[in-house]
């Protein structure tokens, strides 16, 4: 398809045509289908990851990393400290007007779509949670018929 003159000025004027622009803000200006592995703001300061990190660094050893600039660059000294001993390249993100959880992405150029970006653990809990609430509502729903059938 050819650009006509229209095209170009609204290039000009409202910048190039980004695919997934909210997908690509949640996980720092890269897309889902590239994230070899993201970190929560929650599982950085906590430094958590390390290893998962440093195995998926050995695994791909074309990544580059992301840091949310949102967060205290302190956090990232053990994350960078390692890309920096595998040789991967890393960058500061500042997402403006962006709410997202997301703190640390390590990324490809391609698309390898890996069916888990996230550690475990953050999904053991909130598997704990679901659980709790359906045993608490479980819990409530007997005890209410139980009342109900006393009388």
């Amino acid at each position: 398809m050819k650009k006509d003159i229209d095209d170009y000025l609204n290039e000009g004027i409202y910048g190039i045509k980004e695919t997934k622009a909210t997908e690509r803000k949640e996980y720092l200006g890269t897309l889902r289908e590239r994230t070899i592995l993201a970190l929560t703001e929650g599982e950085v300061v906590q430094q958590k990851g390390l290893k998962q990190l440093e195995e998926a660094m050995k695994s791909y050893p074309d990544a580059c990393l992301r840091f949310s600039g949102e967060v205290t660059m302190r956090f990232f000294k053990p994350y960078k400290t390692l890309a920096s001993s595998y040789r991967i390249p890393y960058t500061s993100v500042t997402n403006q007007g962006a709410d997202v959880d997301i703190a640390l992405v390590l990324h490809v150029d391609y698309a390898i779509d890996k069916p888990d970006i996230f550690l475990p653990e953050g999904k053991e809990k909130e598997k704990e949670k679901a659980t709790e609430i359906t045993e608490k509502s479980e819990h409530s729903f007997t005890s209410v018929l139980k009342n109900i059938f006393k009388r």
